[in-house]
């Protein structure tokens, strides 16, 4: 057991949150019913599924086996960082932008294993460009996935409105990149790229659980999906199982609680009707600092009773998953998933500049060409 007591000591995000949300147990009890709604049961069933997933893929070696094609193909660092920045938004809009992070990061590390390619760099660049991406989709996130569901706005009609906002995204994303990523060739380090046989069994199981487990969080199933991938793969596989990351899969539960809870306490649904959210700059700066205090998902929750204007909310919470890591989950999950030393420095460093940059042009362009 110590080497979990150790493990969790270092979890301070879980530890905080986890608090918090007893501390709000206690001082302000309500139904089961409401805590069960702030548990976000749908999305921890699909980063269960999505995490078991990608961890047997991890380890059947088809990630290193694709690292080493791509950057055999791919030669300059800059060309290499684009790419994977353009495939990382491209995936978001379809696949949403968890699934994106768990595909692109892990190959991302993989590469770096057996190349120059500055990895916590591209992972911070992944992160943003998640963001920006999965803002033009109403499937990329879950809080275009609530807006667009609660406004009632055709498909089309939602992507033409977000437009825009991720063109502005997106070119900010790119011209990061190409300014951030060394120039230079891709060097690769010979003596670690044949050091990974495939496990044929494992990839196919596990490729062929990942798409099973999109279809069912695409048709509303995620719990029974993430449930019926636990078959397989305790029959098959179980040391995967042993080796996911089940202190993330809490530490989101804790936060999913503690804010939860925090956003419809009594004095912060006051501070809200004291807000004058008809106005467009308003709801956006009140959408962007709600994300940074509380994350864009329950931001959304929060300010959506409040906001006359579902697409205006739209785009103030996506611009707020830029700044600290906490703004959008999609950071947090990008952190874990690199597992790199100063991770969490580095992201604040270049998404909290981001973000005071982004925020202005966004709002201008938006309210322009809206």
């Amino acid at each position: 057991m110590t080497p979990w007591f150790k493990r969790l000591a270092n979890e301070r995000l879980l530890s905080g949150f986890g608090l918090l949300a007893i501390v709000l147990a206690v001082a302000d009890p309500h139904p089961l019913a409401d805590y069960q709604r702030w548990l976000q049961l749908p999305t921890l069933g699909g980063l269960l599924g999505l995490m078991i997933c990608i961890q047997g893929i991890r380890e059947s070696g088809l990630v290193q086996r694709l690292a080493a094609a791509l950057v055999e193909r791919v030669h300059s660092l800059r060309g290499l960082g684009l790419l994977l920045v353009c495939a990382t938004a491209l995936l978001s809009m379809v696949l949403t932008n968890d699934v994106s992070l768990f595909l692109l990061v892990p190959l991302t590390v993989a590469i770096g294993q057996i190349s120059n390619l500055p990895v916590m760099r591209m992972v911070v660049l992944e992160a943003l460009a998640v963001n920006a991406g999965s803002t033009l989709s109403p499937i990329g996130n879950p809080q275009n996935l609530l807006l667009w569901q609660y406004a009632h706005l055709p498909f089309l009609d939602f992507v033409h409105a977000m437009l825009p906002v991720f063109a502005t995204m997106f070119v900010l994303v790119a011209l990061l990149t190409l300014a951030w990523m060394p120039r230079g060739r891709v060097v690769l380090h010979a003596e670690d790229i044949d050091g990974h046989p495939v496990s044929v069994p494992q990839a196919v199981l596990s490729i062929a659980a990942l798409a099973s487990m999109v279809v069912m969080m695409e048709h509303g199933h995620a719990v029974l999906g993430a449930g019926l991938l636990l078959v397989p793969f305790l029959l098959l596989e179980r040391s995967t199982l042993a080796r996911v990351d089940w202190l993330l899969l809490a530490t989101f539960a804790a936060i999913f609680l503690g804010l939860g809870h925090f956003a419809e306490l009594t004095p912060v649904q006051h501070a809200l009707d004291s807000l004058d959210l008809d106005n467009p700059l308003t709801l956006f700066v009140s959408g962007i600092v709600a994300s940074q205090l509380i994350s864009n998902v329950p931001a959304t929750v929060l300010l959506l009773r409040h906001a006359p204007d579902a697409t205006a909310l739209a785009v103030a919470v996506n611009v707020g998953g830029f700044g600290v890591a906490i703004g959008s989950l999609a950071n947090l999950i990008a952190l874990r998933l690199a597992r790199q030393p100063r991770g969490a420095r580095l992201l604040h460093m270049v998404s909290v500049p981001f973000l005071l940059v982004c925020a202005p042009l966004v709002y201008l362009v938006w309210r322009w060409l809206g």
